[in-house]
């Protein structure tokens, strides 16, 4: 075979890091294609690691979504810490995402430490670029430049979709050769379970406000799919952890989990492909953030970092 006919084929895991709220679920979506990880302005919206795959004619890039970076408050805070900082380890290029309008801060000067000594290529993603003027952009830059040697700088809109494709090429450069890792059909490793309790926690999250995003789970108690029959039967409980916050959660007259049921089952039909018949409980589970086993019971198991 003659050099012209051998064909490169290129294959890599990305990491995703960066402060809560800088956008990274949003970024991720728009290069895949589809919703797989959940979207919210709450911090601290992505718990676990959420694989994203995109495949092409060259390549295949494997991103991996990582909780924001923030300091624990309980045990739970310490799982997702550790899964975001464990994948420095793991992959073959790091995307740092910032918010252009925040500007550099004790969060970012914290992810920076735990750059030092990481020998992977860094890149600086730049996003909501589409929100500030372009001399403060210059500024943005110059500001990062001065703290850390960055393999690639790249300003980016994630919501708007623009610069994406520069990054992806960027990527693609700085991969190594290797295999297909997943069927050119599959986007994420995460099963349909995972995906369809996390669009019920996003609902929930978009509709409730102050202390009740933070203290909120789902777990799937039922996936069936009858034989002859287009309707699959979702049953699925929201726990939370006082009294106080699953009133909110049920609202008056049952209002609100109707709404997040609601929205919930669109989405999840839409993954489906399937029309969906969606039963929703609220739990209580006082402190269940801080308890392991209800930790591990609830799909956050740290031994698998």
């Amino acid at each position: 075979m003659s050099r012209e006919e051998t064909k490169v084929f290129k294959s890599g895991f990305v990491s995703i890091i960066g402060r809560p709220n800088v956008g990274k679920s949003t970024f991720l979506n728009h290069v895949i294609g589809q919703k797989i990880a959940i979207m919210s302005d709450k911090p601290q919206t992505t718990r676990n690691k959420v694989q994203g795959v995109l495949t092409s004619d060259d390549s295949q890039l494997i991103f991996i979504d990582t909780p924001g970076i923030h300091k624990p408050k309980h045990k739970l805070g310490d799982f997702m810490m550790k899964v975001a900082i464990n994948t420095l380890k793991e992959v073959d290029l790091i995307l740092f995402m910032v918010n252009a309008e925040e500007g550099f801060g004790r969060g970012e000067e914290f992810i920076l430490e735990k750059f030092q000594g990481v020998k992977t290529p860094i890149f600086l993603v730049i996003n909501k670029i589409d929100l500030i003027h372009p001399d403060k952009l210059l500024e943005v830059i110059q500001s990062y430049n001065e703290k850390f040697q960055f393999a690639e700088i790249i300003p980016i809109s994630a919501l708007a979709g623009n610069n994406i494709e520069r990054v992806l090429e960027q990527i693609k450069r700085y991969v190594p050769e290797g295999p297909q890792y997943y069927p050119a059909d599959q986007v994420t490793d995460h099963p349909e379970r995972f995906i369809i309790t996390e669009l019920i926690r996003e609902k929930a999250l978009h509709l409730t406000h102050e202390e009740v995003p933070h203290s909120l789970a789902v777990v799937m108690e039922k996936l069936d799919r009858p034989e002859n029959k287009d309707l699959i039967h979702v049953m699925a409980t929201i726990i939370v952890e006082r009294d106080s916050q699953k009133g909110i959660i049920i609202g008056k007259q049952g209002k609100m989990l109707k709404e997040i049921g609601k929205r919930a089952r669109r989405d999840i039909e839409n993954l489906l492909g399937s029309k969906v018949y969606l039963e929703l409980w609220v739990k209580v589970q006082k402190d269940w953030r801080n308890k392991l086993g209800q930790l591990r019971d609830y799909g956050f198991r740290d031994d698998e970092y």
